[in-house]
């Protein structure tokens, strides 16, 4: 499956910013998926998972409450919302598909396909 990603910018301090993460391929819906990012300097870190149904999602605990993940499988499309962002979320944002699992995975290593990531800024 190829994967990209958009919907990143630049946003003030408690703004909102929605990634979208549209698929071609092979069936969307055999593919957990999820939203990684990376800041300069840093390990690339899971922010969010979603499952194949998108009945059940995972979150890291410092997006949790400000972030949202959802998917269209119709639309071969996965979406992470992002609101009261922080200069803390400034991070390339990269959305993965894994088959690896019906589990929702947070390591790199669980997924096999990367979208080319979309830069989300924060300012102060």
């Amino acid at each position: 499956v190829q994967l990209q990603a958009c919907g990143g910018g630049l946003v003030q301090a408690g703004g909102s910013l929605r990634l979208s993460c549209a698929a071609s391929g092979r069936t969307f819906s055999s593919y957990v998926m999820g939203w990684f990012r990376q800041a300069p300097g840093k390990e690339r870190e899971f922010v969010a998972g979603i499952s194949r149904s998108g009945g059940s999602s995972k979150f890291a605990d410092s997006v949790k409450g400000r972030f949202t993940i959802s998917r269209d499988n119709a639309k071969m499309t996965a979406y992470l919302q992002m609101n009261s962002l922080k200069p803390e979320d400034t991070a390339v944002y990269y959305c993965a598909a894994s088959t690896m699992s019906t589990a929702i995975i947070t390591t790199t290593q669980g997924y096999g396909n990367w979208g080319q990531g979309t830069q989300v800024t924060v300012s102060s």
